[in-house]
């Protein structure tokens, strides 16, 4: 991996069946993610994802570019929700470029989409290269 490095996005179907699941995996039953009415009551567009279940997503997509290398960060600024559709769920997009590469640390610069929009702010990983002796 070099600098300019980009990756090929990776896009992932969230469905409110995986909003149900991160909710009872994740300990984090807020209304919000499951209730359109609730969500709306709060003044947001409809069921949200769960803010850390868009970020395991980039997660996921760092994963397997790297081949499971060791994520050592990963982090970002939660900006705008995913609304996850009833009937059809929705498509989040996670594309990557190598920002720098020191020792054996790789930057890796995130974008992560819905519908085109930005959805999370800042988003990175910083994995350790795998080397190999001999």
């Amino acid at each position: 991996m070099r600098p300019g490095h980009e990756f090929e996005a990776q896009t992932y179907r969230l469905t409110r069946a995986d909003l149900l699941a991160y909710a009872a995996a994740s300990g984090d039953p807020n209304p919000i993610h499951q209730d359109e009415d609730i969500a709306r009551s709060v003044g947001l567009p409809g069921v949200i994802a769960h803010g850390m279940l868009t970020l395991g997503l980039a997660g996921r997509a760092v994963a397997t570019w790297t081949d499971d290398a060791e994520v050592v960060e990963l982090g970002c600024k939660f900006t705008h929700p995913v609304v996850v559709p009833a009937d059809t769920g929705v498509d989040v997009v996670v594309a990557g470029t190598v920002k720098s590469v020191t020792d054996d640390l790789v930057m890796i610069a995130l974008e992560v989409t819905c519908g085109g929009e930005k959805v999370l702010t800042m988003p990175r990983a910083t994995v350790r290269r795998v080397t190999t002796s001999g």
